[in-house]
């Protein structure tokens, strides 16, 4: 009942503080493993259905550009909020079919051939900068992702349990340059969760550790 009862961000919070706890150094999988970058899978490239419309894959897909791939069919991408309706009639005339609504704003789609797309629609200020980014930082596949740290922001706000073990693992890998990144933007978007985001850092590093 105490729990149910809990903000998101003492809920977060919680999760951070029992990992901190209970992590040791290493992940019980090879280091190698854990530095390996693959796009085994492919997914649906949407450039030529929407065209100009900027978009950048999120959710599980898009860290695969930052830790080892996890098998997930379903594609997630973030547009901008005003770019909705053009998308919707895009991806409609395009053979989509229109699923339902998304709790965090959006649409779930079926791609022709039977898969699962999800359209995140965002108004967040930081997202034009995100996505005029995101045009160059793309997978082995080619597709668009969104950078690191505003895919950390994205992931942290969500606050689920994958997103935050999404967070720590790609932070644990990535280089002092891209840290000082994350670390800038959320000085400046959610200073108050710097701490929170100083334990992920922590986590993800010893995961990285050799086991002794």
């Amino acid at each position: 009942m105490i729990t149910s009862m809990l903000t998101r961000q003492e809920k977060r919070k919680r999760i951070i503080d029992l990992a901190r706890r209970r992590q040791r150094p290493g992940s019980g999988s090879p280091i190698a493993f854990l530095k390996e970058r693959t796009a085994v899978i492919n997914y649906p490239d949407l450039s030529p259905v929407l065209g100009p419309i900027p978009w950048a894959v999120v959710g599980g897909v898009a860290t695969r550009l930052y830790m080892p791939e996890r098998v997930t069919q379903d594609l997630s991408i973030v547009i901008r909020e005003p770019d909705s309706g053009e998308v919707q009639g895009r991806l409609a005339g395009a053979g989509f079919k229109r699923q339902g609504p998304l709790s965090v704003g959006g649409w779930s789609w079926l791609t022709p051939d039977g898969r699962t797309l999800d359209t995140v629609e965002s108004s967040e200020d930081w997202l034009d900068q995100a996505l005029a980014e995101a045009r160059n930082n793309k997978d082995s596949q080619g597709l668009p992702v969104l950078p690191l740290p505003y895919l950390v922001l994205l992931k942290y706000q969500s606050g689920r349990l994958q997103d935050l073990a999404d967070i720590s693992r790609m932070l644990g890998q990535a280089d002092q340059p891209a840290l000082d990144r994350v670390r800038k933007l959320f000085s400046s978007l959610s200073a108050e969760d710097r701490e929170d985001l100083e334990s992920l850092i922590t986590l993800g590093q010893l995961e990285m550790k050799e086991e002794t």
